[in-house]
Parts: C-alpha cells; structure tokens; sequence
C-alpha cells in the first residue's frame, strides 16, 4: 500500500513538474515579436557565407531568456509547419530584450537560421509556438518596399511599425535617450524623502514580521513546556509489592549480620595480678618443679 502511494505521489509529481515547465515555455514563446524585416538586400547585411538575401528580425520582449528552438516560421497560414526551427542548439536562446536574425534565402541546409522560403511584398509571415496551433505573431509586409528599405517595430513594446533607410539587425530600433528607473525617481522625489521612507518602511516591516514570528515560536514552546510539566505532575510512580520471599531474604540477611558480628575463640586467656611482698627477682621458688621425681 505504501508503495503504491509512493508511485502515485511520484507521478502526480512528474505531471506537476512537466505542466509547470510547458506552461513557463509557453510564456516565453509569447514574449517573441516580429522586430523588423528586410525584403530587397542590395547592399545591406549580409549572412556568415558573404550572401546578401532578405531577412527578419526576432526579438524577445521579456527579461528572462527565451529559447525559440522548436517554434515554426512560415509564409503559408495553412501550412503553420513549413520551418521548424531546431531546438538543440543554444543559438536558439534569446536573451533577455535580445535579438535574433533568419534569412529568408530558400536555403536551410546551409544552417539554422536560414529559412526555406523567401519573403514577398504583400504577403504575411507568422511565428508559430512548438504545438505548430498557437499563434504567437504575425506582421504583414507592405505591397511596396524600395531596396534596403527596412520595415520595422518603433521600439520593442510598440505595435506601431514603420520604414527607414537605416537597418538595425540584432539591435534596438529605437536609439533615442530613454530615462533610466533612477532618472525617472529624482524627477518625483528629487530630495529622497520617498526613498528614505520605502527603505525604513521596508527594514520595520522585516523587523516587524520577525518579531511576531519569534513571539509564536516562544508562545508555543511555552505551551509545550507547561503541557509536559503538568503531566509530570498528575503521573504517580506506581506501587511496588515485595513478595514473601524477598522480605525472608531480607530478613535472613540482617539475621546473619548482626549475628556474625563477635568473633568467637577456642581458647580465652585470662591475667591474673599477684601479689606479693617481696621482690621476685631473688626468690628461687619458681625454679624448682612443684612435683619433684620420686
């Protein structure tokens, strides 16, 4: 049974993970925008082989790497597979507001980046998710583009698109001075009063949220200690009866020890004081036998 539970666990895990995973990928896919797109290549960028052909600009429009391998370029609507672009490369990976360049050449074999169609004035272009059903964008060119005339997306959050003479392959289309977030801030709060209240609102918020959480913590190790102590004292060690034979042991045992306690001899010896009234030192008496032979 616990096995079962395990692998149970263990798979509604694995679907977890794969779910999570495909529904990131899938919000990185829809980050992918048409950036901009050449159609006649006279004397303009040119690919790694030295050939100038049409080509189209890529870009990823969020803050977090995006691998576009496994995604489908075409020119045909109902043909939404036409380019399957290669997923086991990491020149596949944009990064983050990067750009990536493709070739409309007709020529595939020559590389991952070289499509297998050529671009038309007039027509649309779409960039499909890996699924080959989800469309991810769409741009339709122009039915007039003059030669090295690029037709572009004004910045990358813009829908706006326009033409310029000026090609900006893997780069921004906008150059033009944008304030930074520290620029925009000291133009609201040039004095940084803002800035020092967010900073102390934030440090007495952490300090805050740690002291309720130590106080919890405290309250319910008390709580415990207080339950434990309680128990201790409503528990009664319970009564131990000797038996009969243990209280004879014992009684035999004090019996042998008090008793054994004096020493008894064989022989007493016994000294008995004389006295007399002279000095023994001259007397012969207790030389001669008290029973002479006969």
């Amino acid at each position: 049974m616990q096995r079962k539970s395990k692998a149970l666990f263990a798979g509604i895990f694995v679907l977890l993970f794969v779910a999570f995973s495909h529904a990131l990928y899938a919000q990185g896919a829809t980050n992918l925008k048409f950036n901009e797109i050449l159609l006649n290549n006279e004397s303009n960028f040119m690919d790694e082989y030295g050939q100038r052909s049409s080509w189209l600009e890529i870009v990823n429009s969020s803050y977090s790497k995006v691998n576009i391998g496994g995604c489908y370029l075409t020119d045909d609507q109902k043909n939404p597979k036409k380019y399957w672009i290669p997923n086991n490369s990491q020149e596949t990976v944009i990064s983050p507001r990067g750009f990536i360049v493709f070739f409309a050449d007709g020529k595939p074999s020559r590389g991952i980046f070289h499509l297998n169609f050529h671009l038309e004035a007039g027509k649309s272009i779409y960039l499909y998710d890996a699924n080959g059903r989800t469309l991810v964008d769409q741009v339709t060119l122009p039915d007039v583009l003059a030669p090295d005339l690029v037709y572009y997306r004004q910045s990358i959050d813009s829908d706006q698109w326009a033409t310029s003479a000026q090609s900006t392959p893997r780069s921004d289309n906008d150059h033009s001075h944008k304030a930074s977030a520290g620029e925009r801030f000291v133009e609201h709060d040039p004095i940084g009063v803002g800035m020092v209240i967010v900073a102390m609102s934030v440090v007495f918020s952490a300090l805050a949220i740690l002291f309720l959480f130590y106080l919890l913590v405290g309250r319910k190790f008390k709580a415990k200690k207080k339950a434990k102590s309680a128990a201790g004292e409503h528990k009664q060690a319970p009564e131990e009866h000797l038996s009969g034979e243990v209280n004879a042991a014992i009684a035999m045992a004090l019996h042998l020890h008090f008793a054994e306690q004096h020493d008894f001899e064989n022989t007493v010896l016994t000294i008995k004081k004389v006295a007399r009234p002279y000095s023994p030192w001259s007397s012969k008496i207790y030389t001669l036998r008290k029973h002479p032979r006969q």
